[in-house]
């Protein structure tokens, strides 16, 4: 096995939609535990079809073989903020695809995380590589920011997701670290937690760098 990096963010009570309560005390109760309060789209997160009213599986009918996906990194680095992502921008990986592998977008969002333009000014993908996407079997797409869309244009949000969730697209959202990552292409694992007719939920998501994708 190649190269292995961890592209899950860490859940701190920081984190919007993240808070933890002591549930018990080794001194009082014999054990330490926390009681977990996570809004299901909180950090590394997966999103199911029903995010946005899409016919799909829910976040625990996911086949775990769709889970496991060789994804072309992009490098997109240069990318302004609030910048809509283009065809072109996607560069030779265009001519190199092919249907069932996936997309990890590298932008460098993630070292803006926990600040107010991490939402605010956030790269998202325009509907022309979303349509894109679904037309040439994309399996999955990851992007650093909280969303493949603009969160403060429900239009926007809406017809994004719709679209990828519609055409079997799966997404990951909130991925940090990609800028470990050296190969031109890498496996990666994405597991959500397995929540009965979960809309979405916190995922651990790795990337493997293996020889065969140098």
């Amino acid at each position: 096995m190649g190269r292995i990096h961890d592209l899950t963010m860490t859940y701190t009570e920081d984190m919007r939609g993240v808070s933890f309560e002591q549930a018990k005390e080794l001194s009082r109760d014999g054990w330490n535990a926390k009681t977990l309060h996570l809004y299901s789209h909180a950090g590394t997160h997966m999103d199911a079809p029903c995010h946005f009213g899409v016919a799909g599986p829910t976040i625990d009918a996911f086949e775990v073989k769709d889970l496991m996906v060789t994804c072309h990194v992009v490098d997109l680095v240069d990318i302004a903020p609030k910048a809509e992502i283009r065809l072109k921008d996607l560069g030779a990986i265009v001519d190199d695809f092919k249907s069932g592998e996936g997309l990890l977008l590298h932008t460098g969002w993630s070292s803006y995380a926990g600040q107010d333009r991490y939402r605010s000014e956030l790269p998202r993908l325009s509907e022309e590589v979303a349509q894109w996407c679904v037309s040439h079997g994309v399996k999955m797409i990851g992007v650093e920011p909280l969303s493949v869309a603009d969160v403060f244009n429900l239009e926007e949000v809406t017809r994004i997701h719709q679209v990828l969730l519609g055409g079997g697209v799966i997404i990951v959202e909130g991925l940090t670290n990609l800028d470990q990552i050296s190969s031109p292409k890498v496996d990666v694992i994405a597991l959500p937690l397995k929540i009965k007719d979960g809309d979405g939920a916190p995922a651990r998501v790795i990337a493997i760098e293996n020889e065969t994708h140098e």
